[in-house]
């Protein structure tokens, strides 16, 4: 599985989010409207490659803080994976790289308070983002179920 999950993370970029987070599927969505030619893959944190993919970087799999982007095998956390997903999906969201000249804490003690109240201020939702015919390819499971059984 180690050499799998390697390839699989330097193979595709991907955005690991809280799936039980109203916020976090929201953001979901907005990524699946937003980006078309699906360069992010999504794979919920909650999921079984979702624990992997943490353990491969030596981060909770129980508690998540914030949302986690790769990109080419590095990872981003906190304001500065928000701002590098917003940079890559073109105009008018590239324009919020703008964000990277507010210094690092304080984004992300910003990026925090949001992500440590987001059930108090959002809730939680009890159903998942589930990948339709018309979005599968935007999910990371979904691609590698598919590569699967056709090897």
């Amino acid at each position: 599985m180690q050499n799998d999950l390697d390839h699989i993370i330097q193979q595709y970029d991907i955005i690991l989010f809280d799936a039980i987070c109203v916020i976090c599927n929201g953001w979901a969505r907005f990524l699946i409207q937003h980006d078309p030619q699906a360069q992010f893959k999504l794979a919920s944190a909650q999921s079984l490659l979702g624990e992997k993919i943490l353990e491969y970087y030596g981060m909770s799999t129980t508690h998540y803080t914030t949302m986690i982007v790769i990109i080419d095998g590095q990872l981003f956390t906190e304001s500065t994976a928000l701002l590098k997903v917003l940079a890559r999906l073109g105009l008018p969201f590239s324009l919020m790289k703008i964000g990277y000249l507010i210094p690092r804490p304080f984004r992300d003690f910003l990026y925090r308070r949001v992500a440590l109240n987001r059930y108090t201020l959002f809730g939680k939702t009890d159903t998942c983002l589930i990948p339709s015919q018309e979005n599968k390819h935007h999910f990371l499971e979904q691609i590698i179920r598919e590569y699967s059984t056709t090897q």
